[in-house]
């Protein structure tokens, strides 16, 4: 589960509520009854020790940099705490598969090939305007939508100093619009909680 930095003190009271007084073991709350929970930094938040260290780290201001990617669709943003501070959002065309087979099928796949290249090349540009201005500022890069569209578009050799910010989770978000890249915010600041109950 997913909890906004906000949140998770009064996250830990309910845990706590729920499954009885617990201890930390690190980052991982074991409660009375068994039931453990382990809250992970999220992305730009570095390595903290404790669940306090952890709480601080959440909930302290930071920029971090999202990428989504779909198809012919791309959002790149820049996020100040909550806020989106700067985005471009933008569509290419990819055709779709085909039923045609034979000599068709390989025409429309290479023409697809194409256009996903291009899409690649279009979206990278667009990451680089928008992000690599900022990338000294940056505790982060967080990605989201569908992993061989963010891979494309980060193997460009610009856009190296971004790849090295990369955060390892992946957002699962529907094809970017602005409205999608604003929510990605609150997505890439929340905690991740993993859940063991007993």
């Amino acid at each position: 589960m997913d909890v906004a930095p906000e949140r998770l003190e009064r996250w830990l009271e309910n845990f706590a509520g729920r499954h009885g007084p617990y201890r930390e073991d690190g980052l991982t709350l074991i409660a009375a009854d068994g039931a453990e929970a382990t809250p992970q930094a999220p992305p730009g938040a570095g390595e903290p020790a404790t669940v306090a260290e952890l709480i601080r780290a959440a909930v302290s201001p930071r920029r971090i940099g999202l990428l989504l990617a779909r198809k012919g669709a791309v959002a790149a943003g820049v996020a100040d705490g909550a806020e989106l501070v700067s985005s471009k959002v933008d569509t290419h065309y990819v055709q779709g598969r085909t039923a045609a087979g034979g000599w068709s099928q390989q025409r429309f796949a290479r023409r697809r090939d194409n256009q996903a290249k291009a899409a690649a090349a279009g979206s990278a540009g667009i990451a680089g305007r928008i992000l690599l201005p900022e990338v000294r500022t940056l505790s982060a890069l967080v990605t989201g939508g569908d992993r061989a569209a963010v891979d494309a578009i980060l193997a460009d050799r610009a856009l190296a100093p971004l790849a090295a910010l990369r955060a390892g989770r992946v957002l699962d978000v529907p094809e970017p619009r602005h409205a999608v890249l604003v929510h990605a915010v609150g997505l890439a600041r929340a905690v991740p909680i993993l859940i063991r109950e007993p």
